[in-house]
């Protein structure tokens, strides 16, 4: 595992996966176990009474117990600590530890502290699940609206803003005031953020996923196209449910009906853009993925509705671009950009006709032809 850390992240990784105190721990208890199970069978072969050192036994056993439960704890966590994630949180977490210990507080607060209306976060991590009930009512109590800074899955730096605080409508409206009958403490902490994203709440973290996996697959040395195409047939699907269905506006109310937290969400451009823009860029070069990209791509726009075609055509004339600059023969550019849900396996140019009516005189069998209807 230390092997594939240095070879994958960084060779220099290396020193703080071997300082790390739990891996430590493990180790030193399985020598332990050893060292005391080799002495305990020493007395009891070397015994003339014929008595057993039962302390010795019973530590003997219990220490490997522990070693068990130990190896169980050992494993998850270094296999936790060997995701990017664990890694760059290892590194992140010394290095402020550091900065805390080595550098001087600032005499001032940072720009935004001093705000009233501003809710700093207290620690950094990913924006993982946001409790929308209880901001809600908290911000009624308070007579305000709370506005949430990241979107759902950003990265918030300890010390930066999670909230602003913006005056509810009616008659002379004082945040100063509000603010004050808003805790900030307990208003952050209804947010919850972690090392990584997570999909509980956060379906745009599924579709980064989904083409981290398709992007590198066609990345050199790799070039795995069908594992693209994989990755391609379910976000077709994903956004297939996402295209008629309504987004949310990231409006929340309380039981009158005021509007008291508002948030930032993904649009549909949005997610055409994360589910498609790399692929497209990236395997603008491969047979297989354009003709899979535009199979999705003229799907999505039979069941999208009219305000949502925009999009969806931006895709497919980036697409015709991309690909009329990566070949140079007509042929071989129509190939590319001829829709096939299979990249190379159901476009309308290497299939024939459903054999419907081949009993007629007239049904010839005529390569290429599509069937429709």
């Amino acid at each position: 595992m230390v092997q594939l850390a240095m070879g994958q992240f960084s060779p220099r990784i290396v020193g703080a996966l071997l300082s790390d105190r739990a891996s430590q721990l493990a180790i030193g208890l399985f020598g332990a176990n050893f060292v005391v199970a080799v002495l305990a069978l020493r007395e009891v072969r070397g015994s003339d009474t014929g008595t057993v050192p039962g302390l010795t036994v019973l530590v003997s056993y219990l220490l490997m117990l522990a070693s068990l439960l130990a190896l169980v704890l050992f494993v998850h966590h270094a296999g936790q600590g060997m995701r990017a994630s664990g890694l760059i949180d290892l590194v992140g977490d010394r290095t402020r530890d550091l900065i805390d210990s080595s550098f001087p507080p600032p005499d001032r607060l940072t720009p935004g502290s001093t705000d009233p209306a501003v809710v700093t976060a207290p620690e950094p991590g990913n924006v993982v699940r946001v409790d929308r009930a209880g901001l809600v009512a908290a911000a009624r109590r308070a007579g305000c609206v709370l506005e949430l800074v990241p979107v759902m899955g950003d990265f918030v730096p300890g010390g930066a803003p999670l909230f602003r605080i913006h005056p509810a409508p009616g008659p002379a409206p004082d945040v100063v005031a509000a603010a004050a009958r808003l805790r900030a403490e307990d208003v952050a902490r209804l947010v919850l953020v972690g090392a990584e994203r997570v999909h509980s709440e956060d379906a745009a973290y599924g579709v980064r996923k989904l083409v981290d996996i398709a992007e590198r697959s066609i990345a050199q040395p790799f070039d795995d196209p069908t594992t693209t195409l994989q990755a391609l047939h379910r976000l077709h699907d994903l956004l297939r449910q996402l295209a008629v269905r309504p987004l949310p506006d990231g409006e929340h109310r309380d039981d009158a009906g005021v509007v008291r937290l508002v948030e930032r969400t993904l649009s549909w451009d949005g997610y055409v853009r994360l589910a498609f823009d790399e692929i497209r860029l990236a395997g603008a070069s491969t047979p297989q993925v354009t003709r899979r990209l535009s199979a999705a791509l003229q799907d999505l726009k039979a069941v999208a509705p009219p305000d949502r075609q925009a999009p969806l055509d931006r895709q497919l004339r980036l697409l015709t671009a991309a690909v009329h600059r990566a070949y140079d023969d007509d042929e071989d550019i129509t190939a590319a950009l001829t829709p096939d849900s299979e990249g190379i396996g159901s476009g309308a140019d290497v299939t024939v006709p459903a054999p419907l009516g081949s009993d007629r005189p007239d049904a010839v069998e005529r390569p290429g032809a599509r069937l429709v209807g």
